[in-house]
């Protein structure tokens, strides 16, 4: 969860007339925001990671250790951004890179870089989606999740879990050329929703939580399902998407309204959506500053931001596991032939994502069923494996070195060729572990209960 950039947004300062937007104004920034069109360039990549000390993930860590050791970290000449999240788990966020082995060797010289400085306080980064021992628990006392908290609350207490004990490989990618095609912003819009749940199901790794097995393999995508949609949930697939994802932004709910420090806590208004907060009425009408804010206060699996930011890939096993999907990922969105491969391969897909106007993604049948069964989908399994076959072709095309093509090519063959993920080899191991476990349950929620 990216959290962590809306610190680049001042708290609200004092508004008069002159400063707020009317629901008109906030409509065409929306489009203005959301899709900048051009040739696919650049590529990014956010990486969240959990940590703890050495040999013991299933201990807390105090506070005051790891706020020791993230000053240390912020003081260092990274090429990433820093930040928290409210659990204590660490992100890093790449600049925009000119190609994917820019990217990737940028990030993998900064992780060296923090492991290196967090050695000496004794903790180290683990790359798994769900935190599978430790209950979620903040660290961060700020306005902003204090009013996060409140919300999600309403909801049940999957949101506590989403900031606290979640991590990701979060991809970002150019929006995509304005004109009709493969790269056209429109058709990569609608890959990355079809994609999406494949991505789930291909790079699972969170199976348990508080020692046990949930039932599903990406715990942290069931979470996310149990989050309200009107914060989590994309926009219809259908539709022109400048016009989707606007009427979302605005209709979804303000999470909350920023005070200036020393006024109190922010307020936490319940079901005011932003367009009604454009409207006249509210006590202070919002601000062009109060939408930016708004609009990164919503989680759906792809988030429009002039970019595409996919959201639905869990934290990797191992000290580079998050290369294999930012590699796959960047070639079936870049390359103009596995781009097109990619979309024939999901296309089908879209009979159970749901007719126009049904439940949306996270939330239906078919996110749902990647995030609990993984590859050992049959239909989820056969499009992974053309996709893969499509990365692999297209890599050298893209630039990439031999050990990231190697990486991609032994992750196609050790796990999509047996319809496995990494949260297999994690349940493989609590089914070998002579320390006897509860049954498989489901992850808290009403949204993702089957």
């Amino acid at each position: 969860m990216p959290e962590g950039d809306c610190k680049k947004h001042r708290a609200a300062g004092r508004t008069t007339a002159r400063d707020t937007v009317s629901e008109a104004e906030v409509e065409a920034l929306v489009r203005g925001i959301c899709f900048k069109t051009g040739p696919p360039r650049t590529v990014g990549v956010e990486l969240e990671w959990l940590v703890h000390e050495p040999g013991l993930p299933h201990l807390p860590v105090p506070a005051a250790r790891l706020e020791a050791a993230y000053a240390a970290l912020r003081a260092l000449p990274l090429h990433s951004s820093v930040t928290v999240e409210p659990g204590g788990q660490l992100e890093l966020s790449s600049l925009p890179a000119d190609s994917l082995t820019e990217c990737i060797s940028a990030m993998q010289a900064d992780l060296d870089v923090v492991r290196d400085a967090l050695r000496p306080h004794r903790l180290t980064l683990s790359g798994v989606g769900a935190d599978p021992w430790r209950p979620p628990s903040r660290i961060l006392r700020e306005p902003r999740y204090d009013a996060l908290e409140s919300c999600l609350d309403r909801g049940g207490p999957a949101g506590r879990r989403m900031m606290c004990s979640t991590a990701s490989v979060q991809i970002c990618l150019d929006a995509g050329y304005e004109e009709p095609g493969p790269l056209g912003y429109a058709r990569r819009w609608r890959l990355a929703h079809l994609l999406g749940p494949v991505l789930v199901a291909a790079f699972a790794n969170s199976p348990l939580q508080d020692g046990r097995p949930t039932g599903w393999r990406s715990t942290r995508q069931a979470v996310w399902a149990g989050i309200e949609p009107g914060r989590s949930a994309a926009p219809p697939l259908d539709g022109e998407p400048r016009e989707t994802w606007t009427r979302h932004a605005l209709d979804a709910p303000v999470m909350c309204v920023r005070r200036e420090p020393g006024e109190g806590p922010w307020s936490v208004p319940e079901g005011m959506s932003f367009r009604a907060w454009a409207r006249a009425g509210a006590s202070r009408r919002p601000t062009r500053e109060d939408l930016v804010y708004h609009l990164t206060t919503l989680f759906p699996p792809v988030r429009p931001r002039g970019h595409l930011e996919l959201r639905m890939v869990d934290a990797q096993p191992g000290e580079d596991g998050w290369v294999v999907p930012l590699a796959v990922t960047t070639a079936l969105f870049d390359d103009p032939g596995a781009a097109e491969t990619a979309y024939r391969a999901v296309k089908p897909l879209a009979e159970r994502y749901g007719p126009p106007g049904s439940t949306a993604a996270p939330h239906n049948p078919l996110w749902l069923d990647a995030a609990r069964h993984g590859l050992a989908d049959p239909e989820l399994r056969e499009a992974a494996a053309t996709c893969f076959a499509a990365a692999v072709d297209a890599l050298p095309r893209l630039g990439a070195g031999v050990s990231v093509r190697d990486a991609v090519a032994t992750y196609a063959a050790q796990y999509v060729a047996h319809g496995r993920c990494p949260a297999d080899d994690l349940l493989d191991a609590v089914r070998d572990d002579p320390v006897p476990h509860d049954a498989p349950h489901d992850t808290p929620g009403k949204d993702v209960r089957r």
